[in-house]
């Protein structure tokens, strides 16, 4: 881990991965399995894990039926593993920093009114096993099957519908929110979990750059899905 922000929290982050990578070797989770860690950066000048290579591609173009299905089973998976790690628990991207009406933003009182929402106390919910980074850009593909699923160092107990609402939202930036309702909707047909959009609205606040910043999201076709997204959940809250 060679780049701010994750280089100064790299001795935690790449051992977090390492000991998760460990656990998940004996489920059916394909994730990648940890060969050697070098946590301090002692031999390798930065925080360093090695890990084997999976096969496959990342395609985030994938959004037909069949897609959505197999990565709402994934998910599935993800939140079904029991950890036999004492694992921390999941860390909000949408702090209080952030909550700044965008200068891109074209309706302010959207914005406005997450931020009221996420004022407000935090919904009781079953701790899980969440992946907290599970989106298009951490899947691997080959032919119609996920083949991997990588990067793991934000591996936390927390909300199961965070993770499903983060995959929804990189989906709703990409393709628009009817995709990100469909495969919700999957998700929650397969799981019997019962929608929780107070972490729709935590997800996407989360997108937010801290002030001073630039956002991980530039393209305006992007940031006009991330708005839409945000007025799509706010009313179920």
């Amino acid at each position: 881990m060679t780049n701010e922000p994750w280089r100064t929290h790299g001795e935690e982050l790449t051992t977090r991965e390492s000991e998760v990578q460990r656990m998940l070797a004996d489920t059916t989770i394909p994730a990648p399995r940890s060969l050697a860690l070098d946590a301090t950066g002692a031999s390798c000048g930065h925080p360093a894990h090695l890990m084997t290579l999976l096969p496959g591609r990342v395609s985030p173009e994938r959004v037909d039926a069949a897609s959505r299905g197999a990565i709402a089973e994934l998910l599935a998976a993800v939140h079904d593993v029991t950890p036999a790690l004492d694992l921390r628990e999941y860390q909000s991207w949408a702090w209080e920093a952030k909550f700044v009406v965008p200068a891109w933003a074209s309706d302010a009182s959207v914005w406005e009114a997450a931020f009221e929402v996420l004022r407000s106390p935090v919904p009781a919910y079953q701790p899980t096993f969440i992946h907290r980074d599970f989106q298009p850009r951490n899947l691997l593909w080959t032919g119609d099957a996920i083949t991997g699923v990588v990067d793991w160092p934000e591996t936390s107990l927390g909300p199961a519908w965070l993770d499903v609402a983060h995959c929804a939202t990189n989906l709703a930036i990409l393709h628009g929110t009817d995709v990100a309702d469909e495969f919700q909707h999957a998700y929650a047909a397969l799981t019997g979990r019962e929608p929780q959009p107070y972490f729709d609205v935590m997800d996407i606040v989360g997108f937010l750059p801290p002030p001073g910043r630039e956002g991980f999201i530039t393209d305006p076709h992007q940031l006009a899905n991330l708005e839409g997204r945000l007025a799509a959940v706010l009313p179920r809250v």
